[in-house]
């Protein structure tokens, strides 16, 4: 199912396809502070439907993970990197796609603070 997803104010927004029925709860010193709910994707099933200079990134410890964010409201909702295989995946905040019922997901906590 094809999802459309964005920031509080819009300036970063984007299409993701998948089925999503769960989230991860991660604790990592990034995600514990943002309140993400995460679910991941090949890279390819996210296509952002603003210009790209819209998305600011952060990254921080091995730098492996780019955190994308609005620079004017702050909202977090995506992130990229690579699996253990290489592919290269996205990081949905399922929080930021209004169509997606959160009270029915299945939250799966991780342990991420050795991200």
């Amino acid at each position: 199912m094809k999802y459309e997803g964005s920031c509080h104010c819009g300036n970063v927004a984007f299409e993701v396809e998948g089925e999503f029925t769960s989230a991860l709860d991660c604790n990592c010193s990034l995600c514990r502070r943002r309140g993400g709910l995460l679910a991941f994707v090949p890279r390819e099933n996210l296509r952002l439907t603003v210009p790209e200079e819209n998305v600011s990134t952060y990254t921080f410890n091995r730098h492996v993970i780019q955190h994308h964010f609005c620079a004017s409201c702050g909202i977090a909702p995506y992130g990229e990197g690579s699996d253990p295989k290489g592919n290269r995946m996205a990081a949905v905040n399922l929080r930021c796609i209004p169509a997606i019922d959160l009270e029915t997901l299945t939250i799966d906590k991780v342990d991420g603070r050795s991200f």
